[in-house]
């Protein structure tokens, strides 16, 4: 009866777990990086305690098909939300890139808008 109720609990931390997921994968399309970071800090407590959870409860093979499950689910919304991020990083960089290439070549020519000539159309 215990370890019932122990995997109802773990379910439920698991299923709060995968919902925090989601939820991050929201603020990471809204971009939101800040909120989405202290959103994943605050759940490394709660894998700890699954993980403690799920070392010492026995669990029936049934039990441990549907726990399977859902780990599953959340182990690719976590993926997910890995990769979304790294297409972000590679996005950030590429236009970090551009930026440093621009202000490079300012910077070599000593480009000055206000000091620049205008173009004209002689053939009118």
């Amino acid at each position: 009866m215990q370890d019932d109720k122990q995997f109802e609990q773990l379910i439920l931390q698991y299923t709060q777990l995968k919902n925090g997921a989601i939820d991050i994968r929201k603020m990471i399309e809204n971009e939101d990086f800040d909120s989405a970071l202290t959103m994943v800090k605050l759940r490394e407590e709660v894998f700890l305690s699954c993980k403690c959870m799920r070392k010492y409860l026995e669990l029936t093979p049934e039990q441990e098909k549907n726990l399977n499950e859902l780990l599953e689910e959340l182990r690719e919304l976590e993926l997910e939300n890995i990769r979304m991020l790294s297409k972000r990083m590679d996005d950030v960089k590429f236009e970090l890139r551009k930026t440093q290439k621009t202000e490079k070549i300012q910077h070599a020519y000593d480009f000055n808008e206000n000091q620049s000539g205008n173009f004209i159309n002689v053939e009118e």
